[in-house]
Parts: structure tokens; C-alpha cells; sequence
């Protein structure tokens, strides 16, 4: 081999690597992407809620809706919070839920995993199954919903509906007016890999919190494989003329960025705002 096919190889080699380090292979197990009346039922009896002391009487609850203790006759201002691809065993999750209760909000988080082998995945994977299960997220903003309306604790006028990751993308598309307002975490309103289309579908007139790590990991020019060489790793286009908007970006945070000093303080401000106390 003389120089010249000696460059040329090493080029190769190079190329290929880096081609390999932006192009990952996700993988997919299969499942079904459709509650059944029973996965329905667990959804929410499985759901992990935060219920503060003027719910529960005694000492801040954080754990399964099913198990929760028997509420008093308070009326408060609740969460509705949707998970991501991790699924209720994220640590941060709890601990979120343990400080918006002692804020006095109360929070309720869906358990997606109630649906028995639902089909899980590492992205990148194709768009189609994406968005297959977006659809399917967002059905159980619907079941939640519809749940919440009957519990005698909340405050139908002042829930909010929110999410990380997986979880914002359909916070951020669902179309009723049911809610006071919308808190996304980790999402950016973006065409990119995860989605066909953004969707957003957030009303102008409707408070709106947007959360998320300058170098977010899968949504921010951080990720190699953003596919959006346009990306600006935040919700701003798609809220630009929504004008009781705020979006934070903390600087090097990582994916989940709950329970982050720099997130608590305006979510914190983004609540007490709009439930006035």
C-alpha cells in the first residue's frame, strides 16, 4: 500500500466511524399501544399522586392513588402530570411531587406502564412508531382527565396539565381548553427525530411554562442525531405569539431537569401566578 492508498483508507475509516457515532440504531419491543378498559381502570388506580396536608389532614402523601389516604373536604389546585419513557420510577418524579405538595398543589401522574407489556423502546426508532405512540399518550391525558373531574379534592378550575420528555409532546398537542395552563419539560415543539410534526397545538391565550437543558441531550444541537439542523432546542417558535409565555433554558442541565434548583423557582412563580395564592 503505497501513501497516497494509505490516506485514502484512513479517510475511510474516519468517515465511517463518525457516520456510526450520528447515526445510532434505537430499538423497539413490541407491544400494544391501546388501553384496554382494564388497562384504563389501572392507569389511574396505579397512578402515583402528591396530595398536601390540607387534603390529607396529617403529613404530605406521595404514592399510589389506590393507596392514598381518604381526603378531606378541600377543594385544591392540582397537576396533572405526564411521564416519560422511564415511566413512574424516576426518582425526580416523587421528589417533584413531594415539593409541589408542599407548596399545598397536589399532582397526579398516570401510570402509561399500566397497559401490560406496552411496547418500549431506545431511540432512535422510526418516526411512525413515534408517533403511534404519542397518539396513544394522549389518550390518557383524556382517561386522566375524566377521572380527575370526579375526585372531590380537585379544583376543576385550576388544574394543570403537564409533562417531561415523552410525556410533553402531548401536553403540548392536546387541543381542549380544558386546562389553566401547561408546563413542558424537556420538549421543544420541534420538528426533529421524535416527531412527524410538532403539532403543538398550545391555545395563545393559554399560560404556558417551557423547561428544558441548553444541551439537552435528544432535543438540542447536543444531539447528533437531532434531525434539525434548525433546531433551536426550545418551544419559542412554536409559542411566539403566545404572550403569557416563558421558556427557561438551564445552561448544561441534563435531560431531566424536575427537580433543578433553576427549574422549582419559576414553575413555582408560573403556579402561584395562576391559582393566586
Amino acid at each position: 500500500m503505497n501513501i497516497k492508498s494509505l490516506c485514502i483508507a484512513i479517510a475511510c475509516t474516519v468517515t465511517c466511524v463518525f457516520v456510526f457515532a450520528q447515526s445510532p440504531k434505537g430499538e423497539i419491543k413490541p407491544g400494544p399501544l391501546h388501553h384496554t378498559p382494564e388497562s384504563a381502570l389501572g392507569l389511574i388506580s396505579q397512578a402515583q399522586v402528591g396530595l398536601p396536608t390540607s387534603v390529607t389532614g396529617g403529613a404530605v402523601y406521595v404514592g399510589s392513588f389506590s393507596k392514598s389516604p381518604k381526603p378531606n373536604n378541600s377543594k385544591i389546585p392540582v397537576v396533572l402530570f405526564m411521564h416519560g419513557s422511564s415511566g413512574l420510577g424516576l426518582k425526580a418524579i416523587a421528589e417533584w411531587q413531594q415539593w409541589l405538595a408542599g407548596l399545598g398543589i397536589a399532582s397526579f401522574a398516570p401510570n402509561s406502564f399500566a397497559l401490560t407489556d406496552r411496547m418500549t423502546y431506545t431511540s432512535p426508532i422510526d418516526k411512525d412508531n413515534y408517533e403511534k405512540l404519542h397518539a396513544f399518550r394522549a389518550t390518557e391525558i383524556e382517561i386522566t382527565l375524566k377521572a380527575l373531574q370526579q375526585l372531590s379534592w380537585v379544583d376543576t378550575n385550576k388544574v394543570v396539565l403537564a409533562g417531561t420528555s415523552e410525556g410533553a409532546v402531548p401536553v403540548a398537542r392536546y387541543i381542549g381548553k380544558e386546562f389553566a395552563g401547561r408546563i413542558m419539560f424537556a420538549w421543544t415543539c420541534e420538528e426533529n427525530y421524535f416527531v412527524a410534526l410538532h403539532k403543538t397545538a398550545i391555545p395563545d391565550d393559554q399560560p404556558t411554562l417551557n423547561i428544558i437543558s441548553s444541551t439537552d441531550p435528544y432535543f438540542s444541537q447536543s444531539n447528533p442525531w437531532i434531525g434539525n439542523q434548525q433546531a433551536t432546542g426550545h418551544c419559542g417558535a412554536a409559542l411566539k405569539n403566545n404572550k403569557k409565555a416563558s421558556i427557561v433554558l438551564i445552561p448544561g442541565g441534563p435531560h431531566t431537569v424536575l427537580t433543578f434548583t433553576q427549574a422549582k423557582g419559576p414553575v413555582e412563580g408560573f403556579l402561584k401566578d395562576l391559582f393566586k395564592f
